[in-house]
């Protein structure tokens, strides 16, 4: 097959989805590997580094899109790509389905075959352990006087107390930020809504760490005394509540920082709105939002070495085997099969943007076959089938 790596266009995204490591691999697998020029470039990896891997530079994503199998980068498609697409195609990005229509019916019109990266991740994206550590450092950047923030320090000076942070959900970004701030010597505390996270982060940090259920009661309660919020709950799609609204930041001091890694529109976080590496932050009743959507990209190179080596298993599997086999094989990357050939595949999406769907096992009619199981991507459930 012929494998093309695209650069990415994103507003303030730096990464890219294959070193020349993972090209090298994909080569001796037997295929043919194309590299829009200056994919890599400001992650750390010139064209010269992926020609000496036997990769061939192509210099237009028009080129790009024409000539490929399988294309793969790291965030969303883009709208002036979206008239590239073509049936059967194969693309493997973060699509974000669910929170974007447009870009879910021009992969439905192109009849492409498209995964979403952020639903095939067995152990976690590292994206998000990426967006998580990050994410802290960038609070404590909002946090300076310079920037509008109250001007504490981490760990406190001497007469000086640390920072008290509130860390909304424990999962992989959760437990990443809390990682960074605890080492630093920031107060923090943890709220989760599973009661087994909150015992296994207590144990790990030897109960150095406060725990408590995540409730919008119990935030509002603890609010008045937090410096800094980072939220990183996955809230549901098409929920019309938040666990911390606008009324609630008028109980936070002004100078107080709210970082929202999870980064949904219609989240967690009322107040929040996109924000870009350009402009990061806002102010809203004195209290500093820092909303940027793709974190990782500010350390671009580890992001990339990291997630790089993470997906190649997938997309290794795809070139090798096919979509039927892939999908076959590993229930994680089945799961993120958004689109094919012109049906939607994703339940989150049929729910959230009320369009029938098709299970990828039936659409790919390996049903019957022995398949590597693998959880719901999300909570999210619809019945609205479209018969095939």
């Amino acid at each position: 097959m012929i494998f093309g790596l695209l650069k990415d266009r994103k507003v303030g995204e730096y990464r890219v989805i294959a070193t020349p490591l993972e090209v090298s691999t994909i080569k001796a697998d037997g295929h043919t590997v194309l590299v829009e020029r200056d994919a890599g470039l400001m992650a750390g990896f010139s064209n010269e580094e992926y020609e000496e891997q036997g990769a061939e530079i192509v210099e237009t994503t028009e080129e790009m899109y024409e000539r490929a199998d399988l294309l793969a980068k790291v965030k969303e498609i883009e709208e002036p790509e979206y008239k590239l697409l073509r049936e059967g195609q194969i693309i493997y990005t973060c699509i974000h389905p669910a929170a974007h229509e447009q870009q879910v019916q021009a992969i439905l019109d192109s009849k492409c075959i498209a995964f979403t990266a952020e639903d095939s991740h067995r152990y976690g994206s590292v994206n998000c352990e990426a967006a998580g550590k990050q994410g802290a450092l960038m609070g404590l950047q909002a946090m300076l006087t310079i920037n509008g923030g109250k001007g504490k320090f981490v760990s406190g000076l001497a007469g000086a107390p640390g920072m008290k942070v509130l860390i909304l959900g424990g999962g992989l970004v959760g437990k990443s930020a809390l990682q960074v701030l605890h080492s630093l010597g920031a107060w923090c505390t943890v709220m989760d809504v599973n009661f087994g996270t909150l015992r296994d982060i207590g144990q790990m940090y030897n109960e150095k760490v406060n725990t408590q259920l995540s409730t919008k009661q119990n935030i509002a309660k603890l609010l008045p005394e937090i410096d800094m919020v980072i939220n990183c709950v996955k809230w549901p799609k098409g929920s019309k509540d938040y666990l911390i609204d606008r009324e609630m930041l008028h109980l936070m001091e002004k100078g107080s920082v709210l970082v929202d890694i999870s980064n949904d529109e219609d989240g967690a976080i009322e107040s929040f709105r996109e924000t870009t590496h350009e402009e990061p932050m806002y102010i809203e009743n004195g209290v500093v939002h820092y909303c940027v959507s793709n974190i990782p990209g500010a350390i671009a190179n580890s992001t990339s070495v990291a997630y790089a080596a993470s997906v190649l298993g997938h997309l290794r599997s795809i070139l090798n085997s096919g979509v039927r086999e892939a999908c076959i094989k590993d229930g994680y990357l089945r799961r993120s099969l958004t689109a094919y050939k012109g049906f939607l595949t994703h339940e989150e999406t049929s729910a959230v943007q009320n369009r029938p769907w098709v299970r990828p096992e039936d659409i790919l009619q390996i049903a019957q076959e022995m398949l590597d199981p693998a959880p719901p991507a999300t909570v999210a459930k619809s019945d609205n089938f479209l018969k095939i």
